[in-house]
C-alpha cells in the first residue's frame, strides 16, 4: 500500500467543494474502506455516498479512474466533500491512516511524466497555466500541456535522425561513399532544422514578455502629466498627483491586461538638469526604467525624448487643454480622449498580434533550442565544406541529443526533480 500516494488538490481554505486525491495500486481498496457504495465502482462515474472520516463522515461524492486511463497512469480515486478545511484535512487524515502516503510537491504530474502520460515540456505547460498571472501566458501555456513543443521536437528529431542515419551509413562504409544527392539530400533536411529552430528561437522574447509582463516606462519632464496618464490607463489612482514639479521621486507601477497580455506601467520621477540630490536619485531610476523598457511612453513638452532602441510612442498628453505638434498620439486624461487609442499601439509596439500564438515561456527549452541550433549549424557548415561525414556527425547526435531535454527524453533526474518541485502537494 505504501505506493498510494494522498494529497488535498484544491486551494486551502474554505469553499463549495474540495478534493481529495489518491494515486497508485491499492487507492481503490482505501476508498471501498472509506465510502459508503457497497457494490462496484464502475470507472469514470461519480458516485454520491458517506465519506466515512472515523472521527466524522461527511455526504459527498467519489469517482474512480482506472490505470492506464488516468492523469498519473496510475489508478486514481478522488473524494469530492464539502469544502471546509477541517472537512478536506479529515478526509487526507483517513486515507493516510489506512495505508496512503502525503504526496511530495508535484508528485502526481511526475507519475503522469514517468509513466508516459505527458512530456517534461508539457509538464510545465501545466505549471505555466497554474500560475499564470494573464490570460495570454494561460493560453501559451495550454499550448505547451497540449505537446506543442514537444510535437515539434519530436518531429525535429526525425529528421535529425534521418540525417544520421545517412552520415553513419557513410562512415561505416566508407567505400560506398556519399553520393552527390544524398549529401544534397542530407544538407536540405538540416537547413530545414535550421530554420524551425531558429522561429523557435524568436519565439522567446514574445514568450519571456508573457511571462514576465511588458515594461512600459512612462517619461518625459516635470509636470509632463505622467502620473495622470498612469492612473488613467490603469482607471484607478494608483500614483499621487500634484501640480508640484517633482513630486514622482520613485518609479511607481501598475499592471494592465490588454487583449489577454499583462503590461507593467511603470511612472517615473521627470527628468530635467539642477535636480536636487533626491530628485537625481529619482531620475537615475527613471533612466534604468528606460534602459529596462520594452516600450517608451514619451510625453513631449519638446524634442529632446532621450530613448533609442527601444519603440519609443511620443504622446501629447492634456490635449483637452493644448494640442501638439508632432506626437504619434494625443491624449487627454482628463477626457479620455485617445486613451484606447494609445492601449492599442502600446499593445502592438510592446507584443503584436503576430506572437499570439508564441508558447516558448521557459528559459530552459530556450536554452535547449538555442543548443540545438548552434550544433546543427556546426553540422551545416561542414557538410556545405565537403568535410568528412565523422567530422559532422557527433553535432548531428548534440543536437538530437538538446532537443531531447525537452520531452524529458534526455533530462538529468536534478532537472526533473527540480521541475516538480515547483508545483504544489496536490498536483
Amino acid at each position: 500500500m505504501g505506493n498510494v500516494i494522498s494529497a488535498i488538490a484544491t486551494a486551502e481554505g474554505r469553499g463549495g467543494v474540495a478534493v481529495v486525491r489518491l494515486s497508485g495500486e491499492g487507492a481503490l481498496d482505501i476508498a471501498r474502506q472509506m465510502f459508503s457504495r457497497k457494490g462496484d465502482f464502475s470507472p469514470n462515474k461519480l458516485y454520491a455516498g458517506e465519506i466515512d472520516c472515523g472521527a466524522f463522515r461527511d455526504y459527498g461524492f467519489c469517482v474512480f479512474f482506472r490505470a492506464p486511463k488516468s492523469f498519473t497512469g496510475e489508478d486514481v480515486v478522488e473524494f469530492h466533500c464539502h469544502g471546509g478545511r477541517e472537512i478536506a484535512r479529515g478526509v487526507l487524515a483517513r486515507t493516510l491512516e489506512l495505508g496512503a502516503r502525503l504526496a511530495e510537491r508535484g508528485e502526481f504530474t511526475k507519475r503522469a511524466f514517468l509513466n508516459g502520460k505527458l512530456s517534461l515540456s508539457a509538464a510545465e505547460g501545466m505549471a505555466d497555466m497554474i500560475n499564470a498571472a494573464s490570460q495570454a501566458e494561460v493560453r501559451a501555456g495550454y499550448l505547451l500541456y497540449g505537446e506543442k513543443l514537444s510535437k515539434a521536437g519530436k518531429e525535429l528529431q526525425a529528421k535529425l535522425r534521418r540525417c544520421l542515419a545517412g552520415v553513419e551509413a557513410d562512415v561505416d562504409f566508407p567505400e560506398e561513399d556519399l553520393t552527390v544527392d544524398t549529401r544534397s539530400e542530407i544538407e536540405g533536411t538540416m537547413s530545414e532544422v535550421e530554420a524551425s529552430l531558429s522561429a523557435l528561437c524568436a519565439q522567446y522574447s514574445a514568450g519571456r514578455k508573457l511571462k514576465e509582463g511588458v515594461l512600459v516606462a512612462i517619461c518625459g519632464k516635470p509636470n509632463a502629466g505622467k502620473s495622470t496618464l498612469l492612473n488613467a490607463l490603469l482607471g484607478y489612482d494608483r500614483a499621487i498627483v500634484s501640480p508640484v514639479a517633482g513630486t514622482t521621486r520613485d518609479t511607481v507601477e501598475g499592471t494592465l491586461q490588454l487583449h489577454g497580455v499583462l503590461f507593467r506601467l511603470v511612472d517615473t520621477a521627470g527628468l530635467h538638469e539642477g535636480a536636487d540630490e533626491l530628485e537625481e536619485e529619482g531620475i537615475r531610476r527613471a533612466q534604468a526604467a528606460l534602459r529596462a523598457a520594452d516600450v517608451v511612453l514619451w510625453l513631449k513638452e519638446d524634442d529632446s525624448c532621450p530613448v533609442e532602441g527601444v519603440p519609443v510612442i511620443t504622446v501629447g498628453a492634456k490635449c483637452d487643454l493644448y494640442r501638439k505638434n508632432g506626437c504619434d498620439l494625443l491624449v487627454s486624461a482628463h477626457t479620455g480622449e485617445g486613451l484606447d487609442a494609445l492601449k492599442e499601439r502600446i499593445y502592438e509596439c510592446g507584443y503584436g498580434r503576430e506572437n499570439e500564438g508564441a508558447f516558448l515561456l521557459e528559459e530552459r527549452h530556450f536554452s535547449a533550442i538555442k543548443d540545438a541550433l548552434s550544433a546543427t549549424r556546426d553540422a551545416l557548415s561542414a557538410v556545405r565544406q565537403g568535410l568528412y561525414p565523422e567530422l559532422y556527425a557527433e553535432d548531428l547526435r548534440r543536437a538530437h541529443l538538446a532537443l531531447g531535454l525537452l520531452t524529458g527524453e534526455t533530462a538529468s533526474g536534478d532537472v526533473i526533480r527540480e521541475i516538480f518541485e515547483k508545483f504544489c502537494v496536490g498536483k
